[in-house]
């Protein structure tokens, strides 16, 4: 394995990590706004988190492509 793989591995790796703590995130900050939903409805609510969690997952997504394709391409 060459280092280039080795380096689009790691990146896409951190991307896809950082995608899944943002899911993680949107879902633990909804959880905790239920406390004070109307504040949290005025806010913009559920769209917020829905909002959030869909670039968390475009970000793991991507993150998770990276890695494929650092591993079937090779040089």
């Amino acid at each position: 394995m060459s280092g280039e793989q080795l380096g689009g591995i790691a990146l896409g790796l951190f991307a896809a990590l950082l995608g899944a703590g943002g899911i993680a995130a949107a879902v633990l900050r909804r959880r905790r706004r239920a406390e004070i939903a109307n504040t949290y409805g005025s806010a913009g609510g559920i769209l917020y988190t829905i909002f959030q969690a869909g670039c968390s997952g475009l970000l793991l997504l991507g993150g998770i492509g990276l890695v494929v394709a650092a591993l079937l391409i090779k040089r």
